[in-house]
C-alpha cells in the first residue's frame, strides 16, 4: 500500500528519519504541493520553490496564519527578528544590520576575518591531533563557528559557553511538527531566546559610550539612514538572529561536509590533492547535505496556485528547500555527490529578500574548515555511521561525529 501523502510532515520530521530523510523528498516531490493531515502544505520542487521565495504574496510572518502557532515569543513581548517579518519592516531591519556587517558600509569586515580563521582552526586542530579518536562536532565544528560569530558581535570569550544550551533549545522550537507538547517547547524556546536577547542588549547599551570595533558596538552607535536606527528590543531580536544563525549552521555544514567527504573517500582525496576545487565543493555540500533543511514559516497572504494545488491564504507553508536542491528536473544525478559540480544554483541559502546574508562567512568558515581537516587528519574514518543526530529536522546535522584517525607520531 502507498504510504499517505498527507502524513509526510509527521513522517519527515520522525527522529526516526533523521539519518536519512531523502526518499521521503522524493515522496513529496511526486506529489508537487501534499497537503497535510494538520492543514499546512508541503512543497519540494525546485522551481516551485524558487518562485515561492520571489513571491510577494508569500509571508514570512506567522502572524499572518489563520489558526496561530503555539504560544511563543510575542506572548512573551519579544517582537520577531527581521527573519520573520515583511517588508517594509524586514528591508528596515535587514538593512541596519548589513551596514556592519558587509557592503557597502563594511565591505572588509568578511575579507578581514580570514586570518583569524584560520588561527581558530590552527589551534583546534593542535589539540586533535593528539587524539587517536575525536568527536568532530564537540572538538572542532562547534567550538569554530561560534568564536567566530562570538567575536565578531562582541562577546566576551568567556561567556561562549554560555550560548550553547540557550541555542539548543532556540532550535528545538523550530520543529513544523505539532508533537507531544508543543507548547512547552515553544515556551521553553521563547524563553531561551528572552534570556539570550536581554544578555546581548544589555552588552550592547554598554557598548554605547565605549564602543569597539565589533557589531554590537555598531548596532548600539550607527544612527542609521533616515529611518533611524537600531531600538533596543530590536538590538535583542537581531543579535540572536545573528549569533543562532551565524553558528548553528554552520556547525552543521561543516560536520554533515566531513560526513560526506568520509563516505565518499574518492572525494576526498580528490580534494586533498586539489585543494582550489574546496569552493566548488563546499557549494556542492549545501545542495547535497544542506544545514537548512526547510522553511517551515512561510505563509500565503492570498489564496494561490502551486503546480495545480489551491493553497489558501493563512495556511501554514512550508518550503522544503533540501528536496528541491535534490530535484531530477534541476540538477542531473541528484542524489550522486559530485564535488566538481557545475551550473550549481542550490537552495542552500534559501532565496529571495530572505537569502541569507552570512553566506559570505558561512562559504570561508566551511572552506577554511574541510581544506584544514581533510589536510591535516592522516587516514581519518568514521566510528559510526549512520552517526547520532540532533533532534531539529529543520537545522539538520550529526549531534556526535566520531572520527578515528592516525595520531601525528603515533
Amino acid at each position: 500500500m502507498a504510504a499517505d501523502p498527507e502524513t509526510l510532515i509527521e513522517r519527515i520530521t520522525d527522529y526516526a528519519s533523521r539519518p536519512d530523510p531523502y526518499p521521503l523528498y522524493a515522496e513529496l516531490r511526486e506529489h508537487g504541493v501534499a497537503r497535510q493531515q494538520n492543514g499546512s502544505y508541503l512543497v519540494g520542487t525546485y522551481h516551485e520553490i524558487t518562485a515561492l521565495l520571489h513571491d510577494p504574496r508569500i509571508s514570512s510572518d506567522r502572524r499572518n496564519r489563520t489558526e496561530p502557532d503555539e504560544p511563543g515569543d510575542e506572548e512573551q513581548g519579544i517582537p520577531p527578528s527581521f527573519i520573520g517579518l515583511d517588508d517594509p519592516e524586514h528591508h528596515r531591519l535587514r538593512g541596519l544590520a548589513m551596514r556592519s556587517f558587509g557592503p557597502p558600509h563594511n565591505p572588509g569586515r568578511i575579507d578581514a576575518l580570514h586570518g583569524e580563521i584560520t588561527r581558530i582552526v590552527q589551534d583546534l586542530l593542535a589539540q586533535l591531533r593528539t587524539k587517536d579518536r575525536i568527536d568532530l562536532v564537540d572538538e572542532f565544528a562547534y567550538p569554530l563557528p561560534v568564536t567566530v560569530i562570538c567575536r565578531l558581535l562582541g562577546v566576551p570569550t568567556e561567556d561562549e559557553p554560555t550560548f550553547r544550551g540557550w541555542s539548543d533549545t532556540i532550535v528545538s522550537g523550530l520543529d513544523p511538527a505539532r508533537g507531544a507538547d508543543p507548547t512547552e517547547r515553544q515556551r521553553a524556546a521563547a524563553d531561551a531566546r528572552r534570556a539570550m536577547g536581554l544578555y546581548l542588549g544589555e552588552l550592547a547599551a554598554s557598548r554605547r559610550d565605549n564602543p569597539g570595533a565589533d557589531m554590537l558596538s555598531a548596532f548600539a552607535t550607527d544612527p542609521g539612514p533616515d529611518h533611524g536606527g537600531f531600538n533596543q528590543l530590536e538590538i535583542m531580536t537581531t543579535a540572536v538572529l545573528l549569533l543562532i544563525a551565524g553558528h548553528e549552521t554552520t556547525v552543521n555544514l561543516i560536520t554533515n561536509g566531513m560526513l560526506t567527504l568520509l563516505r565518499h573517500p574518492e572525494a576526498l582525496e580528490r580534494l586533498r590533492n586539489d585543494p582550489a576545487l574546496m569552493p566548488r565543493a563546499v557549494e556542492e555540500l549545501l545542495r547535497y547535505e544542506p544545514p537548512v533543511q526547510m522553511l517551515p514559516q512561510r505563509t500565503p497572504l492570498a489564496d494561490i496556485e502551486i503546480n495545480g494545488v489551491t493553497v489558501p491564504r493563512g495556511a501554514p507553508l512550508i518550503l522544503v528547500l533540501a528536496s528541491g536542491s535534490r530535484d531530477p528536473r534541476r540538477f542531473p544525478e541528484p542524489d550522486r555527490f559530485d564535488p566538481g559540480r557545475e551550473d550549481n544554483q542550490h537552495l542552500g541559502f534559501g532565496g529571495g529578500v530572505h537569502s541569507c546574508f552570512g553566506a559570505p562567512l558561512a562559504r570561508l568558515e566551511a572552506q577554511a574548515a574541510l581544506t584544514a581537516l581533510i589536510q591535516h587528519l592522516d587516514a581519518p574514518r568514521l566510528v559510526e555511521d549512520p552517526p547520532p543526530y540532533r533532534r531539529s529536522p529543520v537545522l539538520r546535522g550529526p549531534r556526535h561525529l566520531l572520527i578515528d584517525h592516525d595520531r601525528a607520531g603515533g
